[in-house]
């Protein structure tokens, strides 16, 4: 083993040589670049931005984490306790909605500052073997609290002697889950929530803009799903620039062996209709009748920006003791004003490390077909930046993420992004192109992958390497590029 791992380390360095990049070829940076972090573990973490200028985190369990920089993370509160700050005495305010649900149990939340003025706390409360759920609002004057509690707008679950919220006998495999929100504006200032798990799919309704409560009675529209198809964690954010609403989903099991991976589609409407790359309406995105959990009919609707992936180690690298990554999903994104950037945040797990989890925060980016593409690796402040030819060519890992919905992970594999325009690799063979300042332009095979090419910080090489971050539209499938060379003379450029 030891000799395939040094042969392996000669030919990856030997490719490096022969590529045509510019400067000294290494593996390592001639001194390992350091980052700290301060990590937190917040299961589906929903973004907002308080009223103080920092960003605050709400996810499952009432965890909440502010930040200041999307880097570092500190504790506003962890577990349902009487004494939490966020909404206190909890067992006797919220016991409504834990006698609906049979559990104390807090799921995915959602926080958006309305027209009122007022931060709204769109809760829910689950039982998790079955659909006998509760969505709820709480309002305050700050972001972190405390939350008066509204009570309870809509349930799931109803046994068969009790009215739907449609006033129907409630299914299952039509009706949603009442879990999982998220709140938004659209263009014109009207308001909406998307909501659902698992169940009957993924539904939509509209709310009223400055009370946060629904305009209607009843579950609202589905957008997709059905017969328990195993969606769910809609997150939807608007681009002004390519002026279609972006709906992420979470496909799969949220487990270390479940699957989970993200996927988007999107809509010029923010009630739908949503359709992927493909043109698959993803209306038709739903369960076979009398079927459960039917992965094979999910994984071919949505663009799948990301599933479990390692990045491997090769000779002469630091980090030889690598994790990979592991069910990462349940993200919300973030428009940054300040900085113009794009961010999704999520939550992941990570090999052989249980059902342990953190959070991550990656830059996003729109590319030439207005898909968004996020980077490889996770954000330590680094913009796009004018690169040249130079800079890009040389040996690559690619990840290429697929669209399965599967628990192994999706290893990197080597390439070589040569100085005249070639790609070559194991079984991999096409074209590369640097447009304009950092737009890519991979060709392989019958696929052509648009994106970007960005310096990043390799957390696990300990170095700053090139990157690139693909999609191709036909396929509806992503690919990540780390380059293996340590590039010192990005590091001045790296933040622009």
């Amino acid at each position: 083993m030891r000799k395939t791992r040094v042969l392996a380390g000669l030919c990856a360095a030997l490719l490096l040589l022969l590529s045509g990049c510019g400067g000294s070829s290494r593996l390592q940076a001639e001194t390992p670049v350091e980052y700290t972090f301060e990590e937190v573990s917040v299961h589906d973490p929903s973004i907002v931005k308080g009223e103080d200028g920092s960003y605050y985190i709400f996810g499952s369990h009432l965890a909440v984490a502010r930040t200041d920089d999307l880097m570092n993370w500190s504790y506003v509160n962890q577990g349902v306790t009487n004494n939490n700050p966020i909404i206190p005495d909890v067992f006797r305010v919220m016991e409504d909605a834990f006698a609906w649900s049979q559990s104390i149990t807090f799921w995915a939340p959602d926080v958006a500052l309305l027209g009122d003025g007022q931060y709204h706390l769109y809760y829910c409360n689950c039982q998790g073997e079955q659909p006998l759920s509760c969505l709820g609002t709480a309002v305050s004057a700050s972001v972190a609290g405390p939350y008066e509690n509204e009570g309870i707008m809509l349930r799931s679950g109803m046994s068969p002697s009790e009215d739907n919220e449609d006033g129907l006998t409630y299914q299952s495999t039509r009706d949603p889950n009442a879990v999982d929100p998220c709140v938004f504006y659209d263009t014109e200032g009207r308001l909406w929530m998307i909501y659902g798990s698992y169940s009957g799919g993924i539904f939509i309704k509209e709310m009223d803009p400055d009370t946060g409560l629904p305009l209607a009675s009843g579950y609202g529209e589905k957008l997709l799903g059905g017969n328990h198809l195993r969606i769910e964690a809609p997150y939807v954010i608007y681009n002004p620039d390519t002026e279609y609403y972006y709906l992420f989903l979470s496909f799969g099991g949220l487990d270390s062996d479940g699957g989970y991976n993200v996927r988007v589609c999107r809509s010029e409407h923010p009630d739908g209709p949503y359709v992927d790359s493909m043109g698959n309406d993803m209306t038709g995105c739903k369960g076979p009748s009398g079927s459960y959990f039917s992965d094979v009919t999910a994984q071919n609707y949505g663009v799948k920006l990301m599933g479990g992936y390692k990045f491997l180690w090769e000779e002469g690298e630091l980090g030889e003791d690598r994790l990979g990554y592991l069910s990462p999903g349940h993200n919300s994104c973030l428009y940054d004003e300040e900085s113009g950037k794009y961010f999704i945040i999520y939550h992941t797990r990570f090999e052989d490390s249980g059902e342990l989890h953190e959070v991550r925060v990656h830059q996003m980016f729109f590319n030439a077909d207005g898909w968004p593409v996020i980077a490889p690796y996770r954000y330590v402040g680094e913009s796009l930046q004018t690169v040249t030819a130079e800079d890009v060519a040389g040996a690559y890992k690619l990840i290429d993420h697929g669209r399965e919905i599967t628990a192994g992970m999706s290893e990197s594999v080597s390439v070589t992004l040569s100085s005249n325009g070639s790609v070559k690799g194991d079984g991999i063979s096409g074209t590369w192109a640097l447009e304009g300042e950092n737009a890519a332009v991979l060709t392989l095979g019958e696929s052509t992958y648009t994106g970007y090419f960005l310096p990043q910080w390799d957390e696990d090489g300990q170095k700053y390497v090139m990157t690139f971050t693909v999609m191709d539209p036909a396929t509806g499938t992503c690919l990540w590029g780390s380059g293996l060379d340590a590039r010192d003379s990005l590091e001045a450029r790296r933040a622009g």
